[in-house]
């Protein structure tokens, strides 16, 4: 097994919020893998993102895991959460990384973080590859339908609204709507230019369907592959070994 070392790291975003990451460190060479958690997550990923970074790691791959603002221990408050501030939170980590030396960079990100990741990459010609996990495609068919009174483009932009779905229920301001009117994750797969995409998604994901996987399939350029993990819910909750071998074989052929 390589040595690795696990580095917990502060980087600042562009509202000078100190964003949480661990960083996963096992080869001196230039290739890191960054992990964007979803909605309502976290870095750890209930561990099992910790567990991801390990198994790289026995590859020789490092892995930085992050908070997005409002998000576990970075700072922030989660109500002002909204996919440009995500997609913001990722690009100074990349930043940041790129300052520190690390030249290959590979986003992989799940559910929320995975769209993050398309979006930020549409317009990041350097990125080296982006995996994504059960991506959503469709942002307004998603969480609007997890809203009880459905005028949520109606109001006050810092009015709460309550999102109900299998994480709880948690509340976001109306703004995070109204931004994300501002983004197309089908237009932004269409501008990866040669960027490798590989898009793992379950065909029993009841949150976001397999067809937003094949959406931004369908949209992306080569080279693309979808990876359909059968039986798999939104969390690959029974699933989780399959989607790290078609992500790790995936990986190898940089």
């Amino acid at each position: 097994m390589n040595n690795k070392t696990w580095h917990k790291i502060s980087i600042e975003n562009h509202n000078n919020q100190t964003l949480s990451t661990l960083l996963c460190l096992t080869a001196k060479d230039n290739r890191l893998i960054i992990a964007c958690h979803g909605f309502t997550g976290s870095k750890e990923g209930s561990g099992r993102a910790v567990d991801m970074a390990e198994q790289l790691a026995c590859s020789g791959l490092n892995t930085l895991l992050f908070d997005f603002s409002g998000c576990g221990e970075s700072e922030g408050r989660w109500e002002d959460i909204s996919l440009s501030g995500q997609i913001a939170d990722l690009g100074a980590v990349v930043d940041w990384c790129r300052r520190e030396g690390f030249g290959d960079i590979i986003l992989n990100g799940r559910s929320f973080g995975g769209t993050t990741a398309l979006c930020y990459a549409a317009s990041d010609a350097e990125i080296t590859g982006i995996c994504t996990w059960a991506a959503v495609a469709r942002l307004k068919d998603l969480f609007v339908k997890r809203v009880s009174n459905k005028s949520v483009f109606e109001g006050s932009s810092q009015d709460l609204i309550a999102l109900h779905g299998e994480e709880g229920t948690v509340s976001v301001k109306r703004a995070f709507f109204y931004d994300l009117q501002k983004h197309n994750p089908l237009k932004a797969a269409t501008r990866l230019s040669s960027c490798p995409l590989l898009l793992i998604h379950g065909s029993a994901d009841l949150a976001v369907p397999l067809e937003d996987a094949r959406l931004l399939y369908n949209h992306a350029r080569e080279p693309k592959l979808l990876a359909a993990i059968e039986g798999a819910d939104h969390r690959f909750s029974e699933h989780l070994e399959e989607v790290w071998k078609a992500f790790f074989k995936w990986l190898k052929t940089f």
